[in-house]
Order: C-alpha cells, then sequence, then structure tokens
C-alpha cells in the first residue's frame, strides 16, 4: 500500500506540528539569491558579505538586498516560474494532512514568491508565513517583516522559534524541516529536525535530534515511526526525541 494512502492511526499517539522553511527545502533553489542573480544592483553581494561576517543582522541584510533588485513584475515573475519544488513535498503533504498534523510554511523569504510557486503546484492552502514583498515604483521593491519579533536572537525578518511556543501551546510536538541559518534558532528548541545542507552540520555540532535527509522522499520514510512510538529509535535513530 502506498504511503500516502494509509489509514489515519487509530489512537493518534504522536501529534506533531511541522514547520517547514522554504528556500532550498521545499524550493530547489534559494528564491531571493536567484532573483538577485538576476536582477540585482552592483552591490548586493557586499550586503551577503556583511551579514555572514555578523556585521549586519538577517533582517537588515533582507531589507537592503531586496533594495537592490532591479526589475518588473513581469520580469520577477519569469524567473520565479522557473523555480521547481522537491517531487517529493506534494506527497509528504498530503501525509501529514491525513494524520491530522499541522503543517505551515515558516520562510525568511519573499511571501510573493513564494505564494506564486506553490500555486503553481496547487498548494495554495497551505498556512504560510514569510516577509512581504511589496513594489516600489516601476522596476523597485521592498520589504515589509510582519513576523519580526523583537526578542529574537539572530534578529531575523521572520522569528520562527515563535511558531515552534505557538505548536508546544497546541499540544503538539515540534517537527522543523530546513537547511539553513533561518532554521539554527528554531532547531534548538523543536523536538526533531530534519534537516539538509548547513542545518545538518549545526545539528551534528550541538548534539540535537535530527535526521540528515536528502528531500522529502526521506521525509516520508520517516513519518511510520513517528507516528507509531513518538521516536525515531526504532530505526536506529540515535537519541530519543527529547522532552520538555
Amino acid at each position: 500500500m502506498p504511503l500516502h494512502s494509509q489509514p489515519l492511526h487509530p489512537r493518534g499517539l504522536a501529534t506533531w506540528s511541522v514547520l517547514c522553511d522554504f528556500d532550498g527545502t521545499i524550493s530547489t533553489s534559494d528564491v531571493t539569491d536567484t532573483l538577485l542573480e538576476a536582477f540585482g544592483k552592483e552591490g548586493w553581494r557586499d550586503i551577503e558579505e556583511d551579514w555572514l561576517a555578523g556585521r549586519i543582522s538577517s533582517l537588515t541584510c533582507m531589507r537592503r538586498q531586496i533594495a537592490c533588485l532591479n526589475a518588473s513584475r513581469e520580469e520577477l515573475d519569469e524567473v520565479i516560474d522557473a523555480i521547481g519544488v522537491d517531487e517529493g513535498f506534494a506527497a509528504f503533504v498530503e501525509v501529514v494532512a491525513g494524520y491530522g498534523w499541522d503543517l505551515s510554511i515558516v520562510s525568511d523569504g519573499l511571501d510573493y514568491a513564494i505564494k506564486r510557486i506553490l500555486c503553481r503546484h496547487r498548494l495554495s492552502t497551505l498556512p504560510l508565513y514569510a516577509n512581504h514583498l511589496t513594489r516600489a515604483g516601476a522596476r523597485g521593491w521592498r520589504l515589509d517583516f510582519p513576523h519580526a519579533d523583537a526578542a529574537c536572537g539572530p534578529a531575523s525578518g521572520l522569528c520562527k522559534c515563535v511558531f515552534t511556543r505557538r505548536g508546544r501551546a497546541a499540544g503538539s510536538k515540534v517537527l522543523v524541516i530546513g537547511d539553513g541559518r533561518s532554521d539554527f534558532c528554531v532547531a534548538d528548541s523543536a523536538d526533531l529536525v530534519f534537516a539538509k545542507g548547513g542545518l545538518t552540520a549545526h545539528c551534528l555540532g550541538k548534539g540535537l535530534s535530527h535526521v540528515s535527509i536528502s528531500g522529502f522522499g526521506d521525509a516520508l520514510r520517516m513519518i511510520p515511526p513517528l507516528i507509531e512510538t513518538g521516536s525515531l529509535s526504532s530505526i536506529g535513530f540515535p537519541k530519543e526525541i527529547p522532552h520538555e
């Protein structure tokens, strides 16, 4: 029986709130970097270096870089429409919904681009929290931060840890799926992490409960033991999921 057609678990032994990054996790490439490569004015890479060196916050970096975009909406859309999503993501969404888990996309990226990509793949009903992209003239763009939190340690445009607290308040364990720096802080407070890219190295370095995945096909295979036992120890996962 295909995994996505399995019946609901009768007792609901483990309930999870799934917080999923978008850029490089769901999408096959980083949307912001792709747009800057195509339309960024000179200097956007210097802004990136300032962020990587810790001289500016993530929020400041994103605001300044988006101000460097020089593109019409039509040009922006053409590049966005060439960005794909992980081929296993739709099936993962179906399985999660079937078990009654909440899945939200929480991204420090661009809401306009993410919505457009999700709509193209018939996934537009997923809850989405991201930074708000708006036009600033015929070829200019501005980024606003409706989900920023003054208490956010890394000063991100979107504080993902807020959503961890919401999941816990609802009585769920929190599963984070991500690939990079915007996921480091939230990974520290999650019950379990499915990690790609730089997030894997972060979890290994800090001893965080995680599974390294290459994509959502791998993530799908992790769902049955989470449903049955609330841990991945049955398949050789090295740590029990921590409980507070």
